[in-house]
C-alpha cells in the first residue's frame, strides 16, 4: 500500500542529505513509500535490483544464513543509511514490525549527486514533473541501462538537449540522414513508413513518454527508414549521433563470432534474421526466425522475452540496430559479427 512521503525525513537520509535543496526536492517528487507487513522480505540475498532501500518507519531485520545479524530501526544512525547496500545484496532484509520503506533508483540518485557536486547542471533543466510517468525513471529502470557504465549515463544526460514540437510537427523524415537519438519526455508520436503502394505512409507504431527512437540510422550509418510525427504537443530529449554511439550503443552490444553463436543456440538461444523476407528466402541460417528490422519495433512484443536471440544480417549493421531495440525491451540478444556469410555452408538454407 502506498504511503505518504515526509520530505523532511527523506532529506535526512544519506547521501540524499548532501544534495542541494532544489535537487533534493526534485528527487522527492520521483519517489514513493510502501507499507510492508511483519515477516515479509524487502529484498533477499543475491538480489541485483539497483536501488537504495531505506526504512522510514518500524524495524527491519538483516538476515544471513537464516540468522538475524542486525536490526535496523527507522530514524537510528543505521536507519539513515541505505539497507545492506551492495549488488548483489550481501544479506536479506525482512520486516520485523509493520514497516514503511522507500526505494530510490541508484543510477538516478548517482546522476543527481554528480550534477550537484560538479555544479554544472540543474535537474530542473532536464526534467519537468509528471505525476503519472517520468521519462528519466523509465529509461533508467530498463535492465539494458544496467550494463552501461554510470559515467556514460551521466554524460548522456549532460549532453542531451530538449526540443519541443506542436501537434503534427515532423521530428524525423524518411530518407533523411540520421543525426539524433530521441527520447520522448512529454506527448505521443506516430511512426509511419511510405511505400510505393502507400505513399501517404503505413502506420508502424505509436510511441509515448519514455519511448525512444532514431537509433537505427545512427547505428547502421544509413538514412532514416521511417517518419516520426508528433500526435500531441510535446517535448523530447535528443542526443547527437557521435555521443549516442560512444555512450550508449557500444556498451550494449554483445558481439559473438559464429562458434560462440552456435554454443548459444545449442543452449537454447534462437537465430534471428532481421533482413528483408526476400533476403531471408534467398539464404538464411537453418532454424532462424525472420522479422525485418523495419517491423521489429511493432512486433518485438511477439518475441519470447525468456529466450535469448542471436541476431544476424549481412554485415552486422542492421542486427546491431535490432539488438539495441531488443535491449530496450529487456530481451537479451547477441549480434553475429560480420553477418550471415560467416555461417558454415552446412548450416545455410538457399533458395
Amino acid at each position: 500500500m502506498s504511503q505518504e512521503i515526509d520530505p523532511k525525513q527523506i532529506k535526512t537520509l544519506s547521501p540524499i542529505n548532501s544534495l542541494n535543496p532544489e535537487n533534493a526536492q526534485e528527487l522527492i517528487k520521483k519517489i514513493s513509500a510502501t507499507a510492508i507487513q511483519p515477516g515479509r522480505y524487502l529484498f533477499k540475498k543475491g538480489d541485483t535490483e539497483k536501488c537504495h532501500v531505506y526504512v522510514l518507519k518500524g524495524e527491519v531485520e538483516l538476515v544471513q544464513d537464516k540468522k538475524v545479524i542486525k536490526v535496523i530501526k527507522a530514524g537510528s544512525p543505521d536507519g539513515l543509511q541505505p539497507l545492506a547496500h551492495g549488488f548483489p545484496r550481501p544479506v536479506s532484509a525482512r520486516a520485523k514490525s509493520d514497516v514503511v520503506v522507500t526505494k530510490i533508483n541508484s543510477d538516478m540518485l548517482d546522476i543527481m549527486l554528480t550534477w550537484d557536486q560538479t555544479g554544472s547542471y540543474s535537474v530542473e533543466a532536464v526534467d519537468e514533473e509528471d505525476e503519472e510517468t517520468d521519462w528519466m525513471t523509465r529509461i533508467l529502470q530498463t535492465r539494458a541501462f544496467h550494463r552501461i557504465p554510470p559515467a556514460n549515463i551521466q554524460a548522456m544526460f549532460m549532453r542531451m538537449e530538449s526540443v519541443s514540437f506542436k501537434p503534427g510537427g515532423k521530428i524525423i523524415a524518411q530518407d533523411d540522414e540520421g543525426d539524433y537519438f530521441y527520447i520522448i519526455k512529454e506527448g505521443r508520436c506516430l511512426v509511419t513508413r511510405s511505400t510505393p503502394a502507400n505513399p501517404s505512409g503505413v502506420k508502424l507504431a505509436t510511441l509515448s513518454v519514455g519511448d525512444s527512437f532514431g537509433e537505427e540510422a545512427l547505428i547502421s550509418d544509413s538514412k532514416r527508414n521511417a517518419t516520426v510525427t508528433m500526435l500531441t504537443e510535446g517535448s523530447l530529449m535528443r542526443l547527437g549521433k557521435e555521443d549516442f554511439n560512444s555512450l550508449l550503443n557500444e556498451p550494449l552490444l554483445n558481439w559473438v563470432d559464429y562458434d560462440e553463436a552456435k554454443k548459444l543456440i545449442a543452449s537454447g538461444a534462437v537465430w534471428f534474421d532481421v533482413r528483408l523476407p526476400t533476403e531471408h528466402k534467398a539464404k538464411h541460417i537453418k532454424g532462424s526466425i525472420n522479422i525485418p528490422l523495419i517491423f521489429l519495433r511493432m512486433k518485438a512484443n511477439s518475441l519470447d522475452a525468456a529466450k535469448k536471440y542471436v541476431i544476424y544480417c549481412d554485415t552486422g549493421r542492421r542486427s546491431s540496430a535490432a539488438s539495441f531495440l531488443l535491449n530496450e525491451k529487456d530481451i537479451e540478444s547477441y549480434v553475429l559479427r560480420d553477418g550471415v556469410d560467416t555461417a558454415e555452408p552446412a548450416d545455410l538454407v538457399s533458395s
